[in-house]
């Protein structure tokens, strides 16, 4: 029984509202009153209403484009019979990387647990044809599967008669449509019966699940192309897909060839305005990205969008975030450390054709920097082969900024600027060049224009004429040196927080002081740090360690919970664990911090609590600035003496002189003359820091002004 017609109007059938519109409908000339209220009138008077309020708000679907009600109407489907599948599909499934995997055994995985028939035609007139002829008797049913079937039936010309489809095609000059109106002229003759075809098309959602085959013409032709290419490697589109395409594709791959369609696929959320809304037109808060790009370049976009976020989580899209984060700090660190290095390289003549330096002759801290960049490629292709690609290129910006630039070649720029060619600076040159382009190959997927930019000046006559032809580095294990990075890691952890303490007290990188105070967990902790002792102290400016152990007490240290954590692991407990965790003794954080776990008792319950379930908060001490990070706590000294000053004066008057040189526009290996004019305190400290000031500057005549 179907009271309301496709026009959403009732039939005769209900004889007191036959041809009224179920809702109010609005046309282009007039609108039509719909039929709620009459309806309600009339069960009133009949009797049968049982109540009517209007204090009831709920929402209810609009067309998008008319704002008409939409109604829910009963109709006549074909269906495709997926639960007689159902557990293959469910079984296939499991053999899917899904990137996030809680999509693939969530969202994805519970649809096809309830999966339900799937409705395949729609009455409309434009998309592809429902390929099925049905009897003039209604008692039998034909598909037709080829162009050749399809052929061999009869097409209805014009005046009535029926020709042969090829033959018809000839005499109207006309090529084979598989579209309507043309096969709906088509009809078959069998056993004495007519078949023609039914109204409806498929749905589209069909047409893009069938993509991987159809694509190829398979199975007319192309069988062995689509047989290589099948499944696809991988597939990437929106969340709202897992109910869309990736159902679609994963459907008919299961129904047609019991294998899935694609073994990997990257789920996107949605990319919101920077303050967390949907973009739309209506609100005004759309983006062009056009002009995005326009603006910013591809690379920097496309960077920026894999980086900001996981892709499989909604992004607040804020474009002063692609020129802070990514020009401003990323692809500058990539385009200075380029810049560095090519311009010392082209003063000493640098080819990259130069007698290779073995890696074991070369100096620690060139060792260093292979082994990290073994292991970064290492983890990169880890990364990628599971398509995270957010972690894969978060650590290469991390490598290239922390390592590279903030790192190595600051630490090394005398090495390039000194003036004798020697075998130590030809293995400076090789290890930032040989680093340099494998991190160039690891940008190469995401900011594809950036490195093949970088790379074909860089490149030798021996190498590919570009990066995308050429093949991922395969990780040398053998460069790797676990204990010189943890080392390493160590020496760049406390001189991060020596430069925050720095910060927070306003004391600049210049000024020299006294000592910092390190805490040691344990004996190898002291040895480690220890090791990169001269290295710590020459990036802090600092004059001397001084080592006690923690248990002396001298640092004292507290346990913050950190909620975030707490919460996901311990629910309705967490409160009851974060006040605990606040009284912990110091041997317990002692331990957590030695071994990233402890063992929580409250009352008869156990809880395991892990490093980062808490933040090790540190107070100061007086005359001293603390802070704490990564298992290491680090007390600054900031009394200054009265040479610590002089020494403070003289580097920021190196740091004068030498952006003067720069802006006079000297060369780097120009010597010059100084003549300076200070009083007091300023003129005590450049006489007694002169010779270091001399070196620093290249400077051949150093005098006061006054002076012939």
């Amino acid at each position: 029984f179907q009271p309301v017609t496709p026009g959403g109007r009732f039939t005769h059938d209900i004889t007191e509202f036959a041809g009224r519109t179920v809702k109010t409908f609005t046309y282009q000339d007039h609108t039509e009153e719909g039929t709620d209220k009459d309806i309600i009138i009339a069960l009133k008077k009949s009797g049968h209403i049982y109540r009517s309020s209007n204090d009831y708000l709920h929402k209810y679907p609009h067309c998008w484009r008319t704002g008409n009600p939409v109604i829910y109407y009963a109709r006549e489907s074909w269906f495709i019979k997926s639960p007689a599948y159902k557990d293959r599909m469910v079984a296939l499934n499991r053999e899917i990387r899904w990137q996030p995997s809680e999509i693939g055994t969530g969202r994805f995985g519970n649809w096809l647990e309830d999966v339900k028939d799937w409705s395949l035609s729609r009455d409309r007139y434009w998309g592809t044809p429902l390929p099925l002829w049905v009897s003039d008797d209604g008692s039998d049913v034909m598909a037709v599967g080829s162009i050749d079937e399809l052929c061999t039936g009869l097409y209805e010309m014009p005046d009535g008669t029926l020709l042969p489809v090829r033959e018809a095609v000839m005499q109207l000059g006309v090529e084979i449509d598989l579209h309507r109106p043309f096969v709906d002229k088509i009809i078959f003759q069998r056993h004495g019966r007519v078949y023609r075809r039914v109204p409806e098309v498929i749905d589209v959602w069909f047409d893009s699940g069938a993509m991987p085959f159809a694509q190829f013409h398979y199975p007319f032709e192309n069988k062995d192309l689509f047989e290589q290419s099948f499944p696809a490697d991988y597939i990437c589109e929106a969340i709202d897909q897992t109910r869309g395409w990736f159902y679609t594709l994963h459907n008919i791959a299961v129904a047609l060839f019991d294998k899935p369609a694609f073994k990997n696929v990257v789920v996107n959320e949605l990319i919101l305005d920077k303050e967390g809304k949907k973009m739309s037109k209506s609100l005004g808060n759309t983006i062009d990205p056009f002009d995005i790009m326009n603006k910013y370049g591809a690379d920097a976009v496309r960077w920026y969008l894999v980086v900001n976020n996981p892709p499989w989580r909604t992004t607040r899209f804020n474009p002063d975030d692609i020129a802070q984060t990514v020009i401003a700090d990323f692809f500058r660190s990539v385009r200075n450390v380029y810049a560095f290095f090519t311009m010392y390289a082209n003063i000493d003549g640098f080819t990259g054709n130069e007698e290779y330096v073995p890696v074991s002759e070369r100096p620690e801290i060139d060792r260093w920097l292979l082994s990290r960049y073994t292991s970064v490629l290492q983890q990169y292709c880890s990364f990628m082969d599971n398509y995270d690609m957010f972690s894969a290129n978060r650590l290469v910006q991390e490598f290239a900024v922390n390592d590279v630039s903030n790192w190595y070649v600051r630490r090394n720029r005398r090495r390039f600027w000194k003036g004798e060619h020697d075998r130590d600076k030809t293995a400076a040159y090789q290890t930032l060049r040989e680093v340099f382009m494998g991190l160039l190959y690891m940008i190469a997927p995401t900011a594809p224009f950036l490195a093949e930019s970088l790379y074909s000046r860089l490149r030798t006559a021996t190498e590919k004429i570009s990066i995308h032809l050429s093949v991922m580095p395969v990780p040398d294990e053998s460069l790797v040196d676990t204990a010189l990075e943890r080392r390493m890691k160590i020496a760049q952890d406390i001189v991060f927080l020596s430069r925050s303490l720095r910060e927070k007290s306003k004391i600049k990188t210049r000024q020299p002081l006294q000592r910092i105070l390190v805490p040691v967990l344990s004996p190898q902790q002291r040895r480690d740090i220890q090791a990169v002792e001269s290295v710590i102290l020459e990036e802090i400016n600092v004059k001397a360690i001084d080592y006690v152990t923690d248990e002396t007490g001298i640092v004292k240290k507290s346990a913050k919970p950190n909620f975030k954590t707490l919460g996901k692991k311990f629910g309705k407990e967490t409160q009851s664990i974060a006040n605990a965790l606040k009284v912990i003794t110091p041997a317990d954080l002692r331990t957590l911090e030695t071994t990233g776990t402890i063992t929580l008792s409250l009352g008869a319950v156990s809880y395991t609590i892990e490093r980062d379930d808490i933040d090790v908060v540190s107070e100061d001490i007086e005359g001293w600035l603390v802070a704490s990070q990564n298992g290491l706590t680090v007390a600054l000294d900031t009394e200054l003496t009265e040479t610590l000053r002089h020494e403070g004066i003289a580097r920021e008057f190196v740091n004068r002189v030498q952006n003067l040189r720069k802006d006079s526009g000297f060369d780097v290996t120009d010597r010059i003359r100084v003549r300076y004019n200070v009083e007091g305190m300023f003129k005590v400290a450049l006489e007694a820091m002169s010779t270091y000031i001399r070196e620093e500057t290249l400077c051949e005549d150093f005098r006061f002004a006054d002076e012939p």
